[in-house]
């Protein structure tokens, strides 16, 4: 029984990260979609290693081919300057979940350190991904200026938005989470 429900969970997670690649929020210069949000919620409410896992399944569908990505999928998207952000994603998860989950029933105070340390975690993922590809890759570099102002400054405010959001959904979610999780 456990094995199914951490599968239908599991799932379930990859999936809404796939939805949330195509829920786009027009902002200027950098693409906003709400895969942050749910790859936050994953580890805050399935824990650190069954949210890591959903979101690696999210992007093991995408680079099989399918395209649950914001620009597609396929394996070739390993090349695409932005795929750090969604190792980060994973990784941002899993400390997500253990920070989160330490506590079974955590403070606002302790989702939002949660959320920002995963927030700290996807951003250096997708910041470090997106130099090296450029550099090494395309050959066309960027500057670290550059790259803190497109990658980080012009992007960081709607996800620390998502931050908030995700502690607040958590929280109305995890008195409910024992009877679908088992905590």
């Amino acid at each position: 029984m456990n094995k199914l429900r951490n599968f239908v969970l599991i799932s379930l997670f990859a999936a809404l990260a796939s939805v949330g690649a195509f829920i786009r929020i027009p902002v200027p210069v950098v693409p906003f979609t709400l895969q942050f949000l749910f790859t936050m919620l994953a580890g805050l409410l399935l824990g650190g290693r069954l949210g890591a896992i959903s979101v690696l399944v999210y992007i093991l569908i995408g680079l099989l081919g399918a395209p649950v990505f914001a620009g597609g999928g396929g394996p070739a998207y390993v090349l695409q300057p932005t795929f750090g952000y969604l190792l980060g994603f994973s990784a941002g998860a899993l400390a997500t979940g253990v920070i989160a989950n330490r506590d079974p029933h955590p403070t606002m105070r302790r989702l939002l350190a949660a959320n920002f340390t995963g927030l700290c975690i996807v951003y250096a993922f997708g910041m470090l991904y997106y130099w090296l590809i450029s550099t090494f890759y395309t050959g066309r570099g960027i500057g670290l200026w550059p790259l803190f102002l497109y990658c980080f400054i012009l992007a960081v405010p709607g996800d620390a938005v998502l931050c908030v959001v995700a502690a607040v959904i958590a929280k109305r979610l995890i008195p409910a989470r024992s009877a679908i999780v088992g905590r």
